[in-house]
């Protein structure tokens, strides 16, 4: 095994690693904690790892310090939990001399693929000068239960398939601000693409067969690998019954009790507890998000219903061909994970008198209002939508909203302050 794990380690030091488009997330080290890239699968967690390696030699740092391991390799199939010491040992019996005097960068791939695993990353970090990345998702593992596994020991870094920016990035499209006529342009006709494509990677540039047999594919790892397998459930047809409920109503408020009408009608003979740990599964998967009520009050936010999302909206299209026509719901969803990926915390909000807001965003103790309407071309949507936000203004003592809109862009006057209203790739190019 020793022999094994040295060719690996040495392989992998002579290769040149696919490192993609580079992603505009930077991951920030603490002396002492392990550094966790989670997410759903194929966003891209492995091709960050080789990322941040690059990054670090563009910084001085010799290949020969970096130890990278797929623990998911059918090589280390005998590596159990008495024997992941060998890793370090053959490691370091290629390079002696860095033994406690050089900081080695421990990249640790698919992570939960070694039995014991916490036990080994405690002791390496505790006995050995280094700095340790995790990446894994099974389905005996999510990624986010490995940053649970690591609490106290870990920072967790959220990734997600590409942003409108790092669609841009792929495409080679400058988006810098102020764009000239010919690159904002080209960065319009960019986001058609995006619209059509998603972010996730791996269905760029394919046809619109293969990109929906793809997300097909993930769907289906989604449901059986990750949930159905993962948690050994009774009620498997449900879980795939209840996933496309929720795409099909993406954008849409759901609670529990109405899930559980909805799977009781069909015959399913299920509970209610049994249903919200359905959609938990599914959050923890990161392929879909509820998002609250914004309330002061804890428990008027927890019971009242959510909305639900999902992880791209291109992703939906492909799995859910009912949500095809409502496009404005698709929209939502995605102004909602560019919220995502600011680390805002995000609810949506509503008024005294029932309007709701389709976003309060929190960040820094600062509040924004974000509505989405796919068009105000029609009189009886325009005075909705505004009216909506003019009363959470009012009532949240705001002095400025924002509407994304298809394409429209304008400034609305009302009395607490102007509402702006912006075309979705442009809002997409603005940070929160």
């Amino acid at each position: 095994m020793l022999d094994t794990l040295r060719t690996m380690i040495l392989d992998f030091q002579e290769s040149q690693p696919f490192t993609g488009v580079p992603r505009r997330l930077e991951v920030s080290t603490v002396p002492g904690k392990a550094t966790v890239c989670i997410g759903v699968r194929r966003a891209g967690k492995s091709t960050f790892m080789f990322q941040l390696m690059k990054r670090l030699q563009e910084q001085g740092i010799d290949r020969k310090s970096i130890l990278y391991v797929n623990f998911f390799d059918d090589r280390l199939h005998r590596l159990e939990a008495g024997n992941l010491g060998l890793v370090t040992e053959a490691y370091y019996s290629i390079y002696p001399e860095k033994k406690g005097t050089e900081t080695v960068y421990c990249f640790f791939d698919e992570i939960q693929a070694a039995p014991g695993w916490e036990a080994f990353v405690d002791r390496v970090m505790r006995t050995e000068k280094c700095e340790v990345y995790l990446t894994g998702s099974s389905a005996h593992l999510l990624s986010r239960e490995i940053a649970t596994q690591m609490r106290g020991r870990a920072l967790s870094w959220e990734i997600f398939p590409f942003s409108f920016l790092e669609l841009l990035d792929y495409k080679g499209v400058d988006a810098g601000l102020p764009l000239s006529t010919k690159r904002r342009l080209m960065v319009q006709k960019a986001f058609e693409d995006y619209w059509r494509n998603g972010g996730f990677p791996e269905v760029q540039g394919l046809d619109a067969r293969l990109r929906v047999e793809v997300h097909q594919e993930y769907f289906n790892a989604i449901l059986f690998r990750d949930v159905v397998e993962r948690y050994d459930t009774s009620h498997p047809r449900a879980v795939k019954d209840l996933a496309h409920f929720l795409l099909d109503n993406v954008a849409s408020l759901y609670s529990v009790n109405r899930l559980h009408g909805y799977l009781r009608a069909l015959g399913h003979k299920i509970s209610k507890a049994e249903v919200g740990e359905i959609v938990e599964w599914f959050e923890d998967a990161y392929f879909l998000f509820s998002v609250r009520l914004y309330s002061t009050s804890i428990r008027r936010s927890k019971v009242n219903p959510k909305k639900i999302y999902c992880i791209d909206h291109a992703f939906v299209r492909s799995v859910s061909p009912g949500v095809l026509l409502n496009s404005g719901h698709l929209l939502e969803n995605i102004v909602l994970m560019h919220l995502k990926r600011s680390s805002a915390d995000v609810h949506y909000y509503k008024t005294h008198t029932g309007k709701e807001v389709d976003f309060l965003v929190v960040m820094e103790g600062e509040k924004r209002l974000v509505q989405v309407s796919e068009t105000l071309s029609q009189e009886q949507t325009r005075k909705r939508e505004v009216l909506a936000l003019v009363e959470a203004m009012e009532e949240l003592g705001l002095r400025h909203g924002t509407m994304v809109t298809r394409s429209e862009q304008e400034s609305i006057e009302t009395g607490p302050g102007p509402v702006n209203v912006v075309p979705v790739w442009k809002f997409l190019l603005e940070g929160v």
